[in-house]
């Protein structure tokens, strides 16, 4: 086999298995960012997002623990993109 269809499987194969890691993380990372905008209880500290009475820099904490998600999984998904990318036009 050549050597630049070797390289080119690897890639691919890498990307899969970080966009595999992604979507596996997903849910974990959803828990997470529900348990941080939820009330405080006696064993966790929350942002109280539901609340009106929170202050200003507390929403805006709320609205980027909401965006949370999105960011880490799309960032996780264009890195996999960027390695298949790459071991494409560079091989």
């Amino acid at each position: 086999m050549e050597k630049k269809g070797s390289v080119l499987i690897y890639g691919i194969m890498l990307g899969l298995v970080i966009i595999i890691l992604a979507l596996a993380l997903a849910p974990t990372v959803s828990q997470f960012t529900t348990t941080a905008m939820n009330e405080s209880s006696d064993n966790q500290i929350g942002l109280n997002c539901s609340s009106d009475t929170i202050s200003n820099f507390d929403k805006a904490a709320c609205v980027v623990v909401d965006l949370n998600l999105f960011y880490f999984i799309a960032g996780l998904i264009f890195i996999a993109g960027a390695v298949i990318t790459a071991k494409i036009v560079f091989s």
